[in-house]
């Protein structure tokens, strides 16, 4: 097995090319030589149940892997359990979403700290995901990993090793490893081969090699404040970081099959396809 590229959301190319329906992308996508796709639920879970199906036949036609963004408002680490139970319902729905397209993967953020010590917020985004999780199983939903993500704001809830603790609430839980985000919120020190091996290192460390082995990730070059992330660039923006040649060359040296799904500002299928052309040059 090997890594899996893809992107998240559509880039501007596909509707230079005429395409309005996402219907569309899969068949647009594996003619690029690009394996993954991610959904974006980023402004609520809007998608019907029968769209949702057909996204999913034409991903299975096209050998395209689906994930799912949920919505970016949620926010499991609140103390307000009315916005935790709208969360969890968020959740929720955009499980549904991935049961009926096929997808394997949602990706969640935890949410803010706010006024809470990160301890304490982590305690309430701990209990909420596995709360989310038995509701998940009640439903039927317990095929689709949760993925946590790390987040590239200092204020946020998701350094490595907050998504490290929520992950090893139950071992479906997946990663997400966002390398934009970790290199935000290093403030631009993430960039060398042993820096990067740290991440992996911990990863294995901390939730063992299987989920190393499969972990999700999201990469793109990224702006940074004092505050951590500030915007998403194009491979092209070579004057931001991360570059990726280290990434690959890890996850070639240590024989991963993680999904990579580009998150580029516009470019995002176009420079996916770049990212895996950097992983294709190790395999030669």
């Amino acid at each position: 097995m090997a890594a899996k590229f893809g992107p998240a959301g559509l880039s501007e190319s596909f509707y230079a090319q005429g395409y309005k329906s996402s219907l569309s992308v899969c068949a647009v996508l594996a003619g690029m030589g690009l394996e993954a796709y991610e959904y974006q639920c980023n402004k609520g879970v809007k998608i019907k149940r029968e769209m949702a199906q057909k996204l999913g036949e034409t991903a299975r036609e096209a050998d395209i892997a689906l994930s799912v963004h949920a919505p970016y408002y949620i926010n499991i680490a609140t103390p307000d359990e009315d916005n935790r139970e709208k969360s969890i319902d968020y959740i929720l729905q955009t499980l549904f979403a991935a049961h009926h397209m096929g997808a394997t993967r949602i990706v969640v953020h935890s949410g803010a700290c706010g006024k809470l010590s990160r301890a304490a917020a982590l305690e309430y985004a701990k209990k909420t995901l596995l709360l989310a999780q038995a509701r998940a199983d009640e439903c039927g939903l317990s095929h689709i990993h949760i993925c946590p993500e790390t987040m590239g704001k200092l204020g946020q809830l998701g350094s490595l090793d907050e998504v490290m603790q929520l992950c090893r609430l139950d071992e479906r839980f997946l990663p997400t490893i966002d390398f934009g985000h970790l290199y935000t919120r290093s403030l631009g020190t993430l960039s060398t081969y042993s820096d990067f091996a740290q991440v992996f290192d911990t990863i294995e460390n901390r939730l063992g090699h299987e989920r190393l082995k499969v972990f999700h990730s999201h990469f793109s070059r990224m702006e940074f404040t004092k505050g951590g992330e500030k915007k998403h660039h194009t491979y092209a923006d070579t004057q931001y970081g991360p570059d990726f040649e280290p990434i690959a060359e890890l996850i070639y040296k240590k024989n991963l099959s993680p999904v990579i799904i580009c998150e580029s500002r516009g470019t995002q299928a176009e420079d996916a396809r770049i990212l895996k052309n950097i992983y294709a040059e190790r395999m030669v």
